[in-house]
C-alpha cells in the first residue's frame, strides 16, 4: 500500500510565490499541494475544507500581518505545523521568536548555479520534517537511496557552518564523518557542542566506531580519520601521521578513504576554509560516483577549499550553507510516511 502524500496548503496572495512553491515540490509523489489561500481568514476556511497536513507561508504577509501572529491565532482551533519562506537573513529572527529552526526556508538565489534546486530540496525536506515533528501521523523516516555515508570537511569558519548544517538535519540521516581543522583537546568539546545542537548523536571518533544512521563522528585533533568497510558496514580508523596539506586531521585523507571504501554510496561536502585541503579528495569521491556539494562563495568565511574543489571539477553543485541541510536530506531520500 502506497503511503499518503503530505498535503500542503500555501498561504500567500502572490502568484509568483505560489508558483515557486508548487514548482519546488512538483514531481515528488510524497508531497501534494491541495490548495492555496490569500490570507489568514481564507486559510482558516481552506484548512477546514481541505484538511492539509502542513502550511507554507510567506515570512511576512503582504498586509503586514506577521506569519507568527497568524500562526498564533490559527492554533486556537488547530495545531498544524507551518514552514515559513523568506529572506535568508531573517532566519535568526524566526527562530529567536520560538519557532523551530527547521521550519524556515530561505528564498532561492536564482543567480547562483543550482539555487532553485537547493531551495526545492530544502523545502521538501522541511515540509516532511515539520509534519514529523508535529506528530501528524508520520512515523520515523525511511532511507530510500543508495547513499549510506556523508563526509564533511571544513577549516576556517567551518565550526559554525557545520553546526548550522547538523542543526537542521533529521535524526534519521545516514552516518556522517567530519574533519574540522582543529587542534587536539578541542575536537572533543566541539563534538559535544554539535551533539547539543543536533538531533544526531555526535561524538569524537575512535578507531572501530561504526558509521551508523543517526550518528556523526568528528575526527580527533592530531589524528587522521579514515573510512573503512567490513561485512557489517562502515567504521572508522583514527591514526597519527604526517600533516597533509599542512593539517592533521586532513580533509583529503578522509575524502580519499571515503572514495575508496564507499564510492557511489557517499555524499561529500566541502565547506569554508583556507587553502586546498579536501579538493583532490572530493574529486576522487566524485570520480568514484559520490554526490558532491561545495559551499558557495557568498556564505563562506574563506572561499578557499570550496573554490579549489570547484575549479578542479570536484563539485557537482554549489550552495549557500543554509541550503545544504535540505539538499542532504533530499539526496539521501528521507521520506516521512503517513
Amino acid at each position: 500500500m502506497q503511503p499518503s502524500p503530505v498535503k500542503v496548503l500555501i498561504v500567500n496572495e502572490s502568484l509568483p510565490f505560489r508558483t515557486a512553491v508548487q514548482q519546488a515540490v512538483a514531481g515528488d509523489a510524497g508531497i501534494r499541494v491541495v490548495g492555496w489561500a490569500e490570507g489568514p481568514e481564507e486559510a482558516e476556511r481552506k484548512i477546514r475544507a481541505l484538511g492539509p497536513d502542513v502550511l507554507v507561508a510567506d515570512a511576512v504577509f503582504p498586509e503586514k500581518t506577521g506569519v507568527r501572529e497568524f500562526l498564533k491565532s490559527l492554533r486556537r482551533f488547530c495545531s498544524l505545523p507551518a514552514v515559513a519562506v523568506g529572506p535568508p537573513q531573517d532566519r535568526a529572527a524566526w527562530t529567536d521568536g520560538g519557532e523551530p529552526a527547521g521550519s524556515y526556508v530561505g528564498l532561492p538565489d536564482l543567480r547562483a548555479a543550482g539555487g532553485f534546486a537547493a531551495f526545492s530540496g530544502e523545502i521538501r525536506a522541511k515540509l516532511r520534517l515539520a509534519v514529523h515533528r508535529a506528530g501528524a501521523g508520520a512515523p520515523p523516516a525511511r532511507l530510500r537511496t543508495r547513499f549510506r555515508v556523508v563526509a564533511i570537511g571544513a577549516s576556517t569558519g567551518g565550526t559554525e557552518a557545520t553546526a548550522a548544517i547538523l542543526r537542521d538535519l533529521p535524526a534519521e540521516m545516514p552516518g556522517i564523518v567530519i574533519v574540522q581543522h582543529m587542534p587536539a583537546n578541542f575536537t572533543r568539546m566541539y563534538a559535544e557542542r554539535l551533539d547539543r545542537v543536533s538531533r544526531l548523536k555526535v561524538s569524537e571518533a575512535k578507531t572501530g566506531d561504526r558509521v551508523e544512521p543517526g550518528t556523526a563522528l568528528v575526527a580527533p585533533g592530531g589524528k587522521h580519520l579514515y573510512l573503512r568497510k567490513d561485512a557489517k558496514g562502515y567504521y572508522v580508523r583514527c591514526a597519527r601521521g604526517e600533516k597533509v596539506n599542512g593539517h592533521c586531521p586532513s580533509v583529503d585523507e578522509l575524502f580519499n578513504s571515503v572514495a575508496a571504501a564507499a564510492g557511489k554510496e557517499a555524499v561529500g561536502v566541502i565547506l569554508t576554509g583556507m587553502g586546498r585541503d579536501g579538493a583532490r579528495g572530493l574529486l576522487s569521491m566524485r570520480r568514484a560516483g559520490a554526490y558532491t556539494i561545495g559551499q558557495d562563495r557568498e556564505s563562506c568565511v574563506v572561499y578557499g577549499m570550496p573554490m579549489a574543489a570547484y575549479e578542479l571539477g570536484a563539485v557537482k553543485v554549489q550552495a549557500p550553507v543554509e541550503k545544504i541541510a535540505g539538499m542532504l536530506s533530499s539526496q539521501v531520500g528521507l521520506d516521512f510516511h503517513c
